[in-house]
């Protein structure tokens, strides 16, 4: 038999920050009939965002409310807490083979919202629908290494992978990878429409002795959560009256709506992400046909200069294609790129040199289509962008998101610590160029089992891409939340993570 290795982190703490109610849930909402939680009404979260209860992760890209109801209803095998770290979810422990290849989770005691039992069958299915490769699901692309996805038993599930990724966990625990069955959720929460809001309130534990009590402490408003999505503008405007305890879901290009909201500094919750912000160059055609153009116009941004105009100083510029956080598994550390040690002055010089020596042919240059948000945040940013660019000689134009463009915004937080994330994310998709050798090189650091070769293939693929110059990378991705004192479990976190059943964090 295979040696396994228990990679269950789940303290006595976290168990007792679960949505099920049990004895801690009943602990909880003692505390808060003493007044520690605040009101007994239930948590008002406005999250910025179309509402769709219908919503599922093979929708397509969720928004920030039907992923905050996602991740309420219908958890994943595993899940994020409060904190940004792994939590138990729809498995509530699971083992990692020695080998690191086979994941094994035991499925905890969950019914579906018609009354069946959650098999791991059903589960199996689900994932397996998630990743096939017709499928709309965000992340499909991102599970490379997943060679099965089967049922052991009524109540195990493995994931058998082809090389061993330490940081898969991360993947699953993200709310697009929530299992919803049909349209059928299982918890921790249940929802009831009500008007143009969502009450959320905890599913009953199946286990309790006492059904009755836990039935009762299901219903308890004060272990409820009111979910409304809406206009960004809509959603501050509800938290500065008093009208929500929270507001989730904000993004740089709706920053400017909290500025002008008045609300309090102290308020305003910024999560530092790592990730991709910035324009992905989406045709070859033209001027942006060779490397040496494409890269003139990645050196003529001035970042810094840009970020300022949003007055946040957590926004930080990023130069390099691969996010810089990457601690955990030790890898290779983001390239970056030669032009970054000249200053702002000399980077525009040769950048116009590159334009003028373009035009001394003949050749002229059309203006190039950039995508970015119809919002404040989308316009503040054009307008910086199309300045630089046309300081050494290019003109451009905004378009719409969905219109035809020569350059596209890329806004996404990594969904795991895989140092390859980003050079995947940025190689031969639909919204990206395509280079031959950076994808033959990411491919085979996919498949090593060496992590030494590995490293040095992701080192290999990023110098390929930077000279490609692929994407101008500008900055950190920006992820912002609103925060009562009532919500004392909205944190700051690595991952943009504030699970709905956690906003209210337990007292040591």
């Amino acid at each position: 038999m295979p040696q396994h290795q228990d990679n269950h982190r789940a303290s006595k703490k976290t168990r007792l920050r679960r949505g099920h109610i049990g004895v801690a849930a009943l602990i909880a909402l003692t505390l808060a009939g003493c007044g520690l939680f605040g009101e007994r009404g239930p948590v008002k979260i406005a999250a910025i965002g179309t509402l769709n209860t219908t919503a599922t992760p093979l929708s397509g890209e969720l928004s920030s409310a039907n992923a905050a109801l996602l991740d309420a209803t219908s958890q994943g095998l595993v899940s994020y807490d409060g904190e940004g770290q792994i939590d138990t979810g729809l498995a509530d422990r699971w083992t990692v083979t020695a080998d690191g290849r086979s994941y094994i989770f035991r499925l905890r005691e969950a019914k579906w919202t018609n009354g069946r039992k959650v098999t791991a069958e059903n589960v199996a299915k689900i994932l397996r629908d998630y990743l096939a490769p017709a499928s709309r699901h965000v992340l499909k692309d991102d599970f490379p290494e997943i060679e099965t996805i089967k049922a052991m038993t009524d109540a195990v599930i493995e994931i058998r992978l082809s090389v061993p990724q330490p940081a898969i966990l991360e993947l699953l625990a993200q709310p697009s990878m929530a299992i919803v069955n049909r349209g059928m959720s299982w918890g921790p929460m249940r929802a009831r429409k009500i008007g143009r809001a969502v009450l959320l309130s905890p599913v009953p534990d199946p286990l309790a002795e006492d059904s009755e009590a836990a039935e009762a402490a299901a219903n308890d408003p004060a272990a409820s959560i009111e979910l409304v999505g809406t206009s960004p503008e809509g959603a501050l405007a509800r938290f500065k009256n008093g009208y929500a305890d929270g507001v989730i879901g904000g993004r740089f290009s709706t920053l400017p709506y909290f500025v002008a909201s008045n609300i309090g500094r102290s308020r305003l919750v910024v999560d530092p992400v790592p990730g991709l912000f910035g324009l992905s160059f989406v045709r070859a055609e033209g001027f942006l046909a060779t490397d040496v153009n494409r890269g003139a116009l990645v050196r003529a941004v001035r970042r810094e200069r840009l970020i300022e105009a949003f007055g946040l100083t957590e926004w930080q510029s990023q130069v390099t294609l691969r996010p810089a956080l990457y601690a955990r598994d030790g890898g290779p550390v983001p390239l970056v790129p030669a032009w970054a040690e000249f200053d702002e002055a000399s980077r525009l010089a040769q950048a116009k040199r590159v334009v003028d020596a373009w035009r001394a042919a003949g050749r002229e240059i059309e203006p190039l289509r950039i995508a970015v948000p119809d919002t404040p945040g989308g316009r503040i940013l054009f307008a910086y962008v199309a300045a630089d660019f046309k300081a050494i000689g290019v003109p451009s134009r905004r378009v719409a998101m969905a219109s035809t463009a020569d350059l596209r915004l890329i806004d996404e937080v990594a969904p795991n610590d895989d140092p390859i994330w980003a050079l995947r994310r940025l190689s031969c998709r639909r919204d990206t160029l395509c280079n031959r050798e950076a994808q033959d090189l990411i491919a085979l650091a996919t498949a090593n089992i060496d992590t030494g070769q590995r490293r040095q293939q992701i080192g290999e693929a990023e110098a390929v891409l930077v000279r490609y110059a692929p994407f101008i990378p500008i900055a950190t991705p920006l992820r912002w939340s609103v925060a009562s004192q009532r919500l004392t479990g909205l944190r700051a976190n690595g991952r943009a993570q504030h699970p709905l059943n956690h906003l209210i964090a337990i007292p040591n």
